[in-house]
């Protein structure tokens, strides 16, 4: 998107972060108290009361999202405008022949994968150094689920609807670095996923790397990891005891696409947001058994494998700059 109308504007300065953020990337908010946050890739970045404020970099701070996107993220201001009116359901107000002509044109502007790298190497090395296995990349890599991007050498997951890119997330391959990022326009009813051989079980993972560490484990079982169904949610966020549970997008996404799923095997992060997101999908769902796998190591499963692999967790450093 190269323009962004005044109306659009107007509208992406309402939402305050925490009201975005619950809607976008539910999974950075980490509860400190009654009604504070902080953020899981920002530790010194705090939300209380409708504001933010970034401590470690000079009390930088604000009160609706379009300021965090573009001082925090990092993002163009057209882009961030976009990415608050689509998230927060506002192109939905607009006039119905102005949003129908919008619509054919968003279809071409509004969801952009990265540029690609002329090759994967980059990629490769950080997820070897998080003990998955050469094949179950060597898989995703021919069938465009993952690869290097041009610009900074991450990670791309990828997600399709049919064989139509809709989705991607952003992982730095530094060792050192927790950046992580859905691209701007990604429809997360359609995160990435990879539907096995014996498609009437769904793996359900908080993300990406978690799953390709499961299809390692099964691997290294002797079984066919080929067989195995894997989901990403792209997050998961503490559900509110004031609310119904409700299925996240990502999942409900796939088993409208996927009707031969019969069982559904929840393995989320073994902490208090994962056990309590289980907790809560296990309820949403009602119409096929759930069951839920925690890692029997760590926190999650990327964790239970390095330690099956002997390899030593790299220490994160945090409040990086974005890119």
């Amino acid at each position: 998107m190269s323009y962004a109308t005044r109306a659009q504007i107007e509208r992406a300065r309402q939402p305050d972060l925490l009201t975005f953020l619950q809607r976008y990337r539910p999974d950075e908010l980490i509860p400190t108290g009654h009604g504070t946050y902080k953020l899981r890739s920002h530790d010194s970045l705090k939300l209380s009361n409708g504001k933010w404020c970034w401590w470690s970099h000079g009390k930088m701070g604000g009160v609706n999202a379009l300021d965090y996107l573009i001082k925090v993220e990092q993002m163009k201001f057209p882009d961030a405008v976009q990415l608050i009116n689509e998230q927060c359901g506002f192109l939905d107000s607009q006039p119905k022949q102005t949003q129908a002509q919008r619509k054919e044109k968003d279809t071409q502007t509004e969801f952009l994968l990265p540029e690609r790298y002329l090759n994967n190497r980059r990629v490769t090395a950080y997820l070897l150094s998080r003990g998955i296995d050469i094949a179950v990349l060597d898989y995703c890599f021919q069938h465009g689920l993952l690869y290097e991007s041009a610009e900074h050498h991450n990670a791309v997951f990828v997600g399709y609807e049919g064989k139509k890119p809709r989705y991607a997330t952003l992982r730095s391959s530094l060792s050192h670095s927790s950046f992580k990022r859905d691209v701007a326009g990604s429809n997360k009813q359609f995160c990435f996923s990879i539907t096995g051989q014996g498609g009437d079980k769904l793996n359900v993972f908080e993300c990406a790397i978690d799953a390709l560490s499961y299809l390692t484990q099964v691997k290294m079982q002797g079984s066919d990891w080929r067989q195995e169904s894997i989901l990403s949610l792209g997050g998961v966020y503490q559900s509110s005891p004031y609310k119904a549970p409700e299925i996240p997008m990502a999942l409900q996404g796939y088993l409208n696409r996927h009707p031969e799923v019969q069982e559904i095997v929840l393995r989320l992060d073994n902490d208090a947001i994962g056990r309590g997101a289980a907790s809560a999908i296990s309820q949403a769902v009602r119409d096929r058994p759930v069951t839920v796998e925690f890692p029997n190591q760590g926190k999650d499963y990327n964790e239970w494998l390095m330690r099956q692999k002997g390899i030593a967790p790299r220490p994160r450093v945090r409040d990086e700059p974005e890119r």
